[in-house]
């Protein structure tokens, strides 16, 4: 059976669509189409695929955001397969001749993919997805079918789309693919005329001309961090044997944990280690802390830590200082008065760009909500994989601060190696 599905592509994708490579990445202008392409490829290459149970999937930064953007095209272009299967709970379609299925996901709950392959996936805005999602979860799905993937979105700063995108620039076995508003004659003149009144010029450098380099919308930090990598700031840093050494928490429950570890040197603030992982109990964290090659001499956890667990009736703050961890709960405030904390005196952080390197595209990325409907930023923060190392962070900072004004800690006589 022959069945149309009546799909022009536009010329601009053709490239895309017609490709051999394994790996693909596309930057793309906003409007471009990049989603009705990836979903038509997925589509086609379902169709002819003659494994046993062939599986696609499409996973965009969150669930809801995959249904929005994509489920409509998946429906509207499959409609004409006679037999085909839809589930609107699941969002998946299968097809009736070689049961192939392609779903939808969320990189909010990127552990949901674990376990499962894949002959194909497409990572929708890959720059909002959490850094661990594709090395630890989504790649591992591709390995026993010789599986595909393709990373498309629109540059949100120096993010790990951006790292993804260079690197298909340079290596064999990368389709690489850049569309501009300004070239792909895809958005009428007119309209880029009014978006760029609209539009601040990052922003327009940004959603219209693929730059990575525009400071991201509603970041927190980024103008801070930037500064920093200017100034030098961004570069290796050494323990310091004579200063005091701290670690901020963000403890997450079934959630991710952050750890920022740091030293105040005079006027200055050494970020020296950073770590993160989820779905880990409290003795793995203090396992890292103890395989540090030095001493954490005080702690800084959040509020909520002292809440009590009904299963064990412990706190958090309990059962770390039950394993030797000098604890400090800072008191419960708001959000901005942590981010004007870290803000005042950023211009005296240091960070070390081997250990701290997740923590600082973290901080890079920690931004506003964004109002699509108002076009506007929220007052509150977006609740995302960055928010977590900023959390710790800030907490450092007001953490931190009030131990300047305290006698220094007494060392402890414990096995630390320095």
């Amino acid at each position: 059976m022959k069945v149309n599905l009546t799909f022009l592509p536009r010329p601009q994708f053709r490239p895309y669509l017609n490709r051999k490579e394994r790996w693909a990445a596309v930057v793309a202008h906003r409007r471009a189409g990049k989603t009705v392409a990836c979903i038509m490829d997925l589509i086609k290459r379902a169709s002819e695929n003659r494994q046993r149970e062939p599986r696609y999937a499409y996973i965009a930064p969150t669930y809801t955001q995959a249904k929005d953007v994509a489920w409509a095209y998946l429906k509207e272009y499959t409609a004409a397969i006679p037999g085909i299967e839809k589930s609107e709970s699941e969002l998946f379609v299968a097809l009736p001749h070689n049961g192939a299925r392609i779903r939808l996901y969320g990189a909010d709950n990127y552990d949901r993919l674990r376990g499962l392959y894949h002959d194909g996936v497409v990572i929708d805005e890959a720059g909002d997805h959490d850094p661990r999602a594709w090395p630890e979860v989504i790649r591992p799905t591709l390995s026993d079918r010789r599986g595909w993937a393709t990373f498309i979105g629109t540059p949100k700063g120096d993010n790990d789309f951006h790292t993804i995108f260079e690197r298909s620039r340079r290596e064999p076995g990368w389709f690489s693919g850049e569309l501009k508003a300004s070239k792909t004659g895809l958005i009428a003149e007119e309209e880029l005329e009014d978006a760029k009144r609209t539009l601040t010029p990052e922003q327009y450098a940004q959603e219209y001309e693929c730059s990575f380099n525009a400071a991201v919308l509603g970041a927190y930090y980024g103008r801070d961090m930037e500064m920093a990598l200017d100034e030098g700031r961004v570069t290796k840093v050494p323990y310091d044997r004579s200063a005091d050494t701290f670690a901020a928490w963000d403890l997450g429950i079934g959630d991710s944990t952050a750890i920022w570890v740091f030293q105040i040197v005079g006027k200055e603030w050494h970020w020296i280690r950073y770590y993160e992982n989820n779905s880990q109990r409290l003795d793995h964290y203090v396992d890292w802390i103890k395989s540090l090659p030095f001493g954490v001499h005080k702690h800084f956890l959040p509020h909520d830590a002292e809440a009590r667990e009904l299963q064990t009736g412990n706190s958090r703050v309990e059962f770390l200082e039950e394993r030797e961890l000098n604890c400090v709960v800072v008191p419960r405030h708001n959000v901005d008065d942590r981010i004007a904390t870290a803000r005042v005196k950023f211009n005296r952080f240091w960070f070390d760009e081997k250990g701290c390197e997740a923590g600082i595209r973290a901080l890079r990325m920690y931004r506003a909500e964004y109002d699509d409907k108002h076009k506007t930023l929220k007052p509150r923060p977006l609740h995302d994989w960055a928010s977590h190392g900023a959390d710790a962070f800030g907490l450092g900072a007001m953490g931190g601060e009030e131990m300047k004004q305290k006698a220094p800690i007494p060392r402890p006589d414990t096995n630390w190696v320095a």
